[in-house]
C-alpha cells in the first residue's frame, strides 16, 4: 500500500517547487554571460579592498590629507589594473578639487561644576576632567586655543527671527561657550533646514561673540563637516557628560530635549558651570581633494555619452589626537562595493548601451564636496547623467535597504528586476527630500537625475568612532550588494 504524504510534507513540497520555479524564472531573465559575471563576484574581494582602505596606512582617509591622497592613488591604480578607462589625460583617474582641512593634534576638556556657595557668596567648583572620545571630542575643524569660560544653554543653537524663532533671545553668549543640541524645533518645517547646517550654526554663534559651540550628542562622534573659523573652538560632549552640567538646574538632557520638542519654543539660560577647553590644531587652507573615476564606455554610438554613475564616498574622518577613525563601514565598505562592481563589468567584456562611470567621491564627510563638484564638472565627453546608484555603509547586517526617486517608474522596476536574482533588498522607500544629512546622491537628486541610494541594514554601532574597523564587516553582505550594484547598473545602462 502506498504511504500517504502528510499535510506538512505536502506544504514543504509545494513551497520547494515554488521556490525552485521562482529562482529558475529569475535565472532565466539573465543571459549566460550576465549570470557568469554576477556569480563571479567573490565576497572576499570587497572585504579585502575595505581592509586595505581602512588600514592605518591611509590614516582614516580625511579628504585633503596625505592619507586620503595616498589611498586615492591606490584606488586609481586598481582601476587601471582592471582596465577601466581614465577620465582625464592629465590627471588620469583623479578629478581634483579644492578641499581645505584641519588636523587636531591635541585636545583636553575640563568641567568646573558649581557646588554650594562658600563664605562671602563665592562659588566652590568641582573639577571634572573629561576623557577624549569617551566624554568629548573637538569638532574636526576647530581652531587652536586654550580658553576657560561659562556655558550658556541655547536650545538648538538657532537664530531665525524671520521664522519667529531665536534661541539666542534673552541670553548673552559673548565670551562664553554655547551648549546646544543638533536639530530644529520642528523637523516638519523645511524652512528650518538651512539653520540645521553645521556651517550656519557655527557662523551664527561666532557672530554673536561665542568662543565655540559645544554640541550634545548621545556619544562623542568625529565630525569634519564645517568651516575652520579663526579663534573659534567647537566640540561635542556626550549626553552623560551634559547631565553632569544640568544637575545645576535639577534637570537632565532628556528632559530638556523633550521640552524643546514638545513646546517648539526656545528654552535658553545661562549656567554657572564653566568649561576649560584646549585644542592644538593645524589648518590647511590649500588642501586638494579627489574624486577617483574609472569608466566603461557604452556600445551604442548615440547613447554612450550618457552615463549611469555607480558611486560611494571614499573619505572618512582621518587621524586626530592619536585616534584613528578608520571608517571601515563608513565608507570603505561602500567604496569596496563600487570597486568590485567596476572590476566585474570591466573584465567581463559586457558592454551596455550607455557608459557606466564608477566614482569614489571625496569630501562627503565635509558636506558632499566631491559629488557637488562632479555634477558641476562632468568629465568629457559625457553630456548627461542617466541615473546614479549610491552605496554608503554596506558592511554590516544581513540585508540591504534602498531609497530611490519616485520617477521614473523604470528605475524601481529595473532595480527590482536585478534584486529578483540577488534577493538582498529587505526594504524600499521613496526619497522625498535630501535634508542636511544626505549622502552623495543628493546633488544628483536636486538636479532631477534619477537616484537610488543603498545601505546595509546595520546596526552600524561604530559610526564615526574609532570602533568602525574591519572587524565589524560582513564579507557576505558586501558581496551580495556588489552583485546588486553590478546588475542594477547594467540594466539601467542597457535599457
Amino acid at each position: 500500500m502506498k504511504k500517504l504524504i502528510s499535510p506538512l510534507k505536502a506544504i514543504i513540497f509545494i513551497a520547494a517547487i515554488f521556490i525552485f520555479f521562482s529562482f529558475s524564472q529569475a535565472t532565466d531573465n539573465l543571459t549566460s554571460s550576465l549570470k557568469k559575471a554576477v556569480d563571479s563576484i567573490d565576497p572576499i574581494l570587497p572585504y579585502q579592498l575595505a581592509r586595505t582602505m581602512s588600514s592605518p596606512e591611509f590614516a582614516g582617509r580625511l579628504t585633503g590629507d596625505q592619507g586620503f591622497t595616498k589611498a586615492a592613488r591606490w584606488a586609481a591604480a586598481k582601476f587601471k589594473e582592471w582596465g577601466l578607462r581614465p577620465v582625464d589625460r592629465k590627471n588620469g583617474y583623479l578629478q581634483p578639487y579644492p578641499s581645505p582641512y584641519t588636523i587636531i593634534d591635541r585636545a583636553s576638556m575640563i568641567l568646573y561644576l558649581p557646588e554650594k556657595s562658600g563664605s562671602g557668596g563665592n562659588i566652590n567648583y568641582q573639577k571634572v576632567e573629561l576623557s577624549l572620545e569617551k566624554d568629548f571630542l573637538p569638532l574636526l575643524f576647530s581652531d587652536s586655543g586654550e580658553k576657560t569660560a561659562e556655558l550658556v544653554f541655547a536650545g538648538w543653537g538657532i537664530s531665525a527671527p524671520e521664522l519667529n524663532y531665536d534661541d539666542y533671545a534673552g541670553v548673552e553668549v559673548k565670551g562664553k561657550f554655547v551648549l546646544c543640541f543638533r536639530g530644529t524645533p520642528d523637523p516638519a518645517r523645511q524652512e528650518f533646514q538651512y539653520y540645521d547646517e553645521h556651517r550656519t550654526r557655527m557662523k551664527t554663534a561666532k557672530e554673536k561673540g561665542a568662543l565655540g559651540i559645544i554640541y550634545i550628542y548621545p556619544e562623542a562622534q568625529a565630525n569634519p563637516n564645517g568651516d575652520w573659523i579663526a579663534d573659534f573652538m567647537p566640540g561635542v560632549i556626550t549626553e552623560k557628560t551634559a547631565d553632569l552640567i544640568f544637575k545645576e538646574i535639577n534637570s537632565t538632557t532628556a528632559e530638556l530635549k523633550k521640552a524643546l520638542q514638545t513646546y517648539k519654543r526656545p528654552i535658553s539660560f545661562s549656567l554657572k558651570s564653566k568649561l576649560s577647553y584646549s585644542v592644538a590644531s593645524r589648518h590647511f587652507p590649500d588642501g586638494i581633494g579627489y574624486n577617483i573615476i574609472g569608466w566603461v564606455e557604452g556600445s551604442d554610438p548615440n547613447l554612450k555619452k550618457e552615463i549611469v554613475v555607480v558611486g560611494g564616498h571614499f573619505d572618512h574622518c582621518g587621524r586626530h589626537a592619536g585616534l584613528l577613525f578608520a571608517g571601515a563601514d563608513d565608507n570603505a565598505s561602500g567604496s569596496a562595493v563600487v570597486m568590485a562592481a567596476a572590476r566585474t563589468l570591466s573584465v567581463s567584456g559586457l558592454r551596455p548601451k550607455r557608459s557606466v562611470m564608477f566614482v569614489l567621491f571625496g569630501g562627503e564627510e565635509m558636506g558632499l564636496q566631491g559629488s557637488n563638484y562632479f555634477v558641476e564638472h562632468l568629465p568629457a565627453p559625457i553630456n548627461k547623467v542617466a541615473a546614479i546608484l549610491n552605496f554608503d555603509m554596506e558592511g554590516e547586517g544581513d540585508g540591504a535597504w534602498c531609497g530611490m526617486s519616485a520617477e521614473p517608474a523604470q528605475l524601481k522596476e529595473l532595480i527590482e528586476k536585478a534584486n529578483g536574482y540577488i534577493n538582498v533588498i529587505k526594504g524600499m522607500s521613496v526619497i522625498k527630500n535630501v535634508g542636511v544629512r544626505g549622502s552623495d546622491f543628493a546633488p544628483f537628486f536636486l538636479k532631477g537625475i534619477p537616484s537610488a541610494s543603498f545601505g546595509s541594514n546595520g546596526p552600524h554601532f561604530g559610526y564615526h568612532t574609532t570602533g568602525d574597523t574591519i572587524y565589524r564587516l560582513n564579507p557576505e553582505i558586501m558581496g551580495r550588494i556588489a552583485q546588486l550594484a553590478f546588475l542594477s547598473a547594467f540594466y539601467l545602462a542597457d535599457r
